[in-house]
């Protein structure tokens, strides 16, 4: 048979770390208890408040599209929000409901980039921004980064790699996988760089709210010109809802509508309408207290597996991760993982998953189970590792 499968394809990385969550999944059916520290979904449920808002617009039936952009009043509570939260004016104009922060990257990576193009992406990050890249025949530029700046860009980092083929930059803050937070002052500095270059400016922002000790600086109190990636699925912890959004320079507005209105048609209605609900007070507030939550989980996390002998410089200020050196103890993470979830029902995330700069010494640990689940977990983990030497 003729292989009809696109070329682009080939260039498309999977999750390896599905391949865990399969396996994962099957020793449960058998009966094994899993701990699970490998997933980047909070575990808590979706606030009260916006389940019943999207059960209010489903019972009424009138289930219809929306605009492509998104639900008006949406727009213009999300414009309000960053006007409360972060003290910037947005027009709800510039601002695209997605399906998830993904369809917001697909949205912003389609209308900036050529075929033959590079965008810059840190190495480690999250691994689907590539594919998103690939997919439109761009070109990603992996720049390796470590602790010295905080797995971080900086401006001397984007000029030492720009190319005369490169588009952008896509800096996440917090990133996944290391959890790490770029400062004030490299992030204006990181946007004049780009700015200076005449190129696009990608801020992932899909970890805001879960910063703990400290606020997260948007990208837009530096630069209007600049695009906004969001969701819904972490802070709100509405991750199978579907719902994200992106912010747009002003002269991108007619193009990204356009784009949208072919790719997604609209972002779920009812969706849409439990949103609305996210940004209510008492659910606000208690999204709060989530993310005090995840703050002490982390805490825990990052002591105990210095204890453990993993080699951790500075603690995450944000996300749901640690990203920590495992090169004591196995110079494979992909198979210590296996191995590790296989012995003693632990799963993490291989270092493989998120690119090529030192992934075989790095492990991602997900705190997005609960407190005693983690203690469990990291205490099967210790009697693994003893029992390796």
């Amino acid at each position: 048979m003729i292989n009809k499968i696109a070329t682009r394809m080939q260039g498309i990385s999977p999750f390896y770390v599905m391949e865990l969550l399969q396996r994962a999944k099957q020793l449960e059916q058998q009966g094994r208890d899993i701990i699970h520290m490998e997933v980047g979904e909070p575990d808590f449920p979706t606030p009260p408040e916006v389940v019943q808002a999207g059960i209010d617009n489903i019972k009424t039936g009138q289930i219809k599209y929306t605009p492509a952009a998104g639900l008006p009043e949406l727009r213009e509570k999300i414009a309000q929000y960053y006007q409360e939260h972060y003290h910037v004016d947005v027009l709800p104009q510039r601002i695209f409901i997605t399906p998830g922060a993904s369809g917001a990257f697909l949205l912003a990576i389609g209308v900036c980039v050529n075929p033959g193009e590079e965008i810059l992406l840190t190495d480690p990050c999250y691994p689907c921004n590539s594919n998103f890249i690939k997919l439109f025949g761009g070109i990603p530029n992996f720049v390796p980064v470590s602790e010295e700046t905080d797995y971080q860009f900086n401006k001397e980092l984007i000029e030492q790699h720009w190319t005369q083929s490169c588009k952008g930059v896509v800096l996440a803050s917090p990133s996944n996988p290391t959890g790490t937070l770029i400062s004030e002052v490299n992030l204006k500095a990181a946007i004049g760089a780009v700015h200076e270059k005449g190129g696009c400016f990608f801020s992932d922002e899909i970890y805001h709210g879960l910063v703990y000790g400290q606020q997260a600086k948007t990208a837009l109190k530096f630069s209007e010109e600049v695009f906004v990636i969001n969701s819904f699925s972490k802070y709100f912890g509405m991750t199978g809802w579907r719902v994200g959004w992106l912010i747009v320079p002003e002269v991108f507005i007619s193009s990204v509508e356009k784009l949208a209105q072919n790719i997604f048609i609209s972002t779920p209605t009812h969706s849409q309408f439990a949103a609305l609900a996210a940004f209510s007070k008492a659910t606000l507030a208690e999204l709060t207290q989530r993310a005090k939550e995840f703050s002490i989980r982390r805490d825990y996390l990052y002591l105990r597996l210095q204890q453990i002998g993993f080699k951790i410089r500075e603690k995450p200020e944000g996300a749901l991760y640690i990203y920590a050196d495992c090169s004591d103890f196995t110079q494979d993470s992909f198979q210590f993982s296996k191995d590790l979830l296989e012995e003693k029902g632990v799963a993490i995330t291989p270092g493989k998953d998120f690119g090529r700069n030192q992934a075989n010494t790095h492990i991602r640990f997900a705190y997005t189970t609960s407190l005693k689940n983690l203690e469990e977990g990291l205490a099967r983990l210790e009697q693994f590792i003893k029992q390796k030497k």
